[in-house]
């Protein structure tokens, strides 16, 4: 399946099929479970009618706009959320600037103003809590007369519930910050990813016999800090190879202002500087902690890598 279309905005959206399409709109912070199944209604609408499903999102997040100093930390970036977008079955996206001009406009005319800007739009599918519109008036119940009278179907997903609990971005957010990886995992249908590139760090690693990749995080919301145990491959590459990483401080060495993350590779690392690599964060082991030599650091780091290597099954030096 061909990749959708990227559109940067409603304004350059072009139609030239002149077939019926139909529009997953919301943030899809992370993409999760509960996102997807809003996606996937779009797609079953499209293929339905024989036409064509789309994502209108947005970036960056509303709390930028109304809460700079203190905004929402995303879960996945604007480039991260738009790769996973394009895993899915979907014919095109639209990644709305929200400014505020966009901010401005009316729950009211809403509706209007995509079927203005999308020339065939013939339904909208959303999550049953989500808002629109100036000062976020616009609700489902709005949404739904509004499409009625502009000849639009529409359909509000009712939420989904995991454990007991609604699935969300902020639940994924907890979770991920909490360094309950496993969990947010569940949450998201997929490992959770970051992406960076290699840099030539202190060499701190190597110089206790345990050479790392030193890859800064480029995230908004930051991990626990500790041990993974993570997959590594290129960012456009296929070969995904276990290691552990710490993502932390380092509080024995040379404390940092920052977090990084620092990933040995279980084996021969075919990975160099300048190399952007793909982190898929799979089990958390324990959190950072400051030692009380470097002897300690190193009877530690062993144990994370023998750990690491139980369970990725790999034995030997292997």
């Amino acid at each position: 399946m061909e990749e959708p279309s990227h559109y940067r905005s409603l304004d350059s959206f072009e139609n030239e099929s002149g077939l019926s399409l139909h529009i997953a709109i919301g943030m899809f912070d992370g993409l999760h479970l509960g996102h997807r199944q809003v996606v996937a209604s779009a797609i079953e609408a499209a293929i339905s009618s024989g036409g064509m499903a789309g994502v209108l999102t947005f970036w960056p997040h509303p709390s930028h706009l109304f809460n700079p100093n203190d905004p929402v930390p995303m879960i996945l970036n604007s480039r991260m959320k738009l790769a996973e977008l394009d895993k899915l079955q979907i014919d095109f996206i639209i990644e709305e600037p929200f400014d505020r001009r966009f901010a401005a406009i009316e729950a009211e005319g809403f509706v209007e103003m995509l079927k203005d800007k999308i020339p065939g739009l013939a339904s909208i599918h959303t999550g049953e809590n989500w808002r629109f519109g100036k000062g976020r008036k616009g609700d489902v119940d709005l949404l739904q007369r509004s499409a009625k009278d502009s000849g639009i179907s529409s359909r509000a997903l009712d939420c989904l519930y995991l454990d007991g609990e609604r699935v969300s971005s902020t639940r994924i957010r907890e979770a991920i910050s909490e360094g309950k990886i496993e969990a947010a995992n569940r949450l998201l249908g997929y490992t959770y990813e970051s992406i960076g590139r290699v840099r030539e760090g202190e060499k701190v690693g190597q110089t206790i016999g345990s050479p790392t990749l030193n890859i800064p995080f480029d995230g908004e919301l930051f991990p626990g800090r500790g041990v993974y145990f993570v997959r590594v491959s290129k960012e456009k590459g296929f070969e995904r190879i276990p290691a552990v990483a710490n993502f932390g401080i380092r509080p024995t060495v040379n404390a940092l202002d920052r977090p990084v993350l620092e990933v040995h590779v279980l084996g021969e690392c075919p990975f160099s500087y300048g190399d952007r690599l793909r982190v898929e964060w799979e089990r958390f082991s324990r959190p950072e902690r400051k030692f009380e030599n470097l002897d300690s650091l190193k009877a530690q780091i062993r144990k994370d890598i023998e750990k690491a290597r139980a369970f990725y099954q790999i034995s030997g030096d292997g």
